[in-house]
């Protein structure tokens, strides 16, 4: 009951608390020139890509959010309705009570609403291989909810914050290259809102992993969360204190592009529109991902959710009109500047 309630609070506090901090990211102070003259008509504009072999209409994923409870089951299923609808890929939030408890597998078993998801994403924490998680499991997950990838979150400074946290991240490298080449689909690692660091990345480029998701600072913000769950006053303004530690999102990308030139990089952390999407591309991504603005949505409705993932994929198209991008590869080649320069020049 107790893992019940945490993922049920999970949820009440990011749809209704502040715990995000958008301006953080980085994306304000980039921008791309405008094309006045794009020499295209906005029909050719193209944005769909190839992930993994699935395609994609557009190069979003709604980002790992939930799952465990009756509440997360629905959202999950509006959420899976949506990018079937849109054509997007789709992550499902930590998997693991899927293997404490296998009555709560219809929560994440989102393939069974929406059975056209072109590419869906498991997902179960990197430090659960310290606490009996190994290659069965994972495979177990894989198959148990139909997915094409899957992620192992890093998380420690959520659990470093959470009340009862798992914190015993010694010794995972070696585990994470047993049991990655075992898992039976493409696997990702992923930060949960505080950034992939240069330091990170060095260590992942010696991993058999097919990509990483940054996860930045300006999205949501797990020390936040938890520091509002938790009902120690140290832990509390501990998890505060930290609410926006690690690396803006735009930052973590252009990091992770560089040092892992040949794995897929998935951009998330406070991407908000179609703009910050196009520019998160632009500095390397092959793809974003979008979690609280569709979650809230979701919880309004089914309907809510696919207008708010459509507005999503109308900005992109735009950005690219008006950048002259046919394409999405295209899209990746145009250079950002600094927006202070702009001002500069008045």
């Amino acid at each position: 009951m107790a893992e019940l309630d945490r993922k049920d609070s999970h949820l009440a506090l990011c749809l209704e608390e502040e715990v995000e901090f958008p301006g953080a990211s980085g994306f304000a102070g980039l921008r791309f020139d405008h094309d006045a003259l794009p020499e295209l008509d906005r029909d050719e504009v193209d944005t769909g890509v190839e992930l993994f072999g699935k395609r994609l209409a557009a190069p979003i994923v709604i980002a790992s959010m939930t799952g465990g409870t009756p509440r997360a089951g629905e959202l999950n299923r509006r959420l899976a309705l949506a990018a079937e609808a849109c054509g997007v890929g789709m992550a499902l939030g930590s998997q693991r009570k899927m293997l404490e408890d296998p009555s709560t597998r219809a929560t994440f078993a989102v393939r069974d609403a929406a059975p056209g998801i072109p590419l869906l994403f498991g997902n179960v924490g990197a430090v659960q291989l310290n606490y009996g998680v190994g290659a069965r499991e994972v495979r177990a997950l894989v198959e148990g909810a139909g997915c094409d990838a899957f992620y192992f979150h890093l998380n420690p400074l959520q659990e470093a914050i959470q009340p009862g946290g798992d914190t015993r991240f010694s010794g995972l490298l070696p585990k994470l290259r047993e049991v990655v080449p075992q898992a039976g689909v493409p696997v990702l690692l992923k930060e949960v809102g505080s950034g992939i660091s240069r330091t990170t990345a060095a260590r992942i480029r010696d991993l058999p992993v097919a990509g990483v998701e940054t996860s930045g600072v300006g999205g949501t913000s797990w020390s936040k969360v938890e520091s509002l769950r938790t009902a120690d006053p140290v832990q509390r303004g501990t998890g505060e204190l930290f609410a926006r530690w690690g690396v803006p999102t735009a930052e973590s990308v252009a990091i992770c592009r560089e040092a892992l030139p040949d794995r897929v990089v998935i951009a998330s952390g406070g991407i908000r529109n179609g703009i910050e999407a196009a520019k998160a591309l632009a500095l390397g991504a092959d793809a974003v991902s979008v979690a609280l603005p569709l979650l809230r949505a979701a919880d309004r409705s089914a309907e809510d959710a696919l207008l708010a993932l459509r507005q999503l994929v109308e900005e992109l198209r735009t950005a690219m009109f008006v950048t002259g991008c046919r394409t999405v590869a295209e899209l990746r080649l145009r250079p950002l500047a600094r927006a202070r320069d702009y001002t500069a020049e008045g």
